[in-house]
Order: structure tokens, then sequence, then C-alpha cells
């Protein structure tokens, strides 16, 4: 897939905890790991929204394409 997920990323700058990060943003650990570690084939524009809230990013911070 051509969409990377830097969410592992975001969750360093903030340093926040995959838990943490769950119960703020409701979703469980196992669905959130699944996000970061780029096996999620979608995600609900609300959950994008509330990691953005969490995380103060944009969606852009979050999601990157890569050509290759």
């Amino acid at each position: 897939m051509n969409i990377i997920v830097n969410l592992d990323v975001m969750m360093a700058k903030r340093k926040i905890s995959l838990n943490e990060l769950s119960e703020r943003v409701k979703i469980t650990p196992a669905n959130l790991s699944i996000l970061k570690t780029g096996k999620a084939k979608a995600i609900r524009f609300s959950t994008l929204e509330a990691l953005c809230v969490v995380l103060d990013c944009q969606p852009g911070d979050l999601l990157e394409y890569s050509a290759s």
C-alpha cells in the first residue's frame, strides 16, 4: 500500500502511550495497533478527527502518500 501511517511518530512526539491514546480516542488498543502498524485498510473520518484532536496535529501529520 502506498499510504504510510505515521501514528507511531506522532505518539512519540507527544509522549503518549498506546493505551492512553486508545482511552482518549475511544478505540480499542488492538484496533489502534492495527492502524499504527499500517495494516488497516481504512480509517473513519471520525477516528482520524479524534486522533488529530488528541495528538494536536493535522491529518497530513498522520498519513503520507508514497509513490513507490
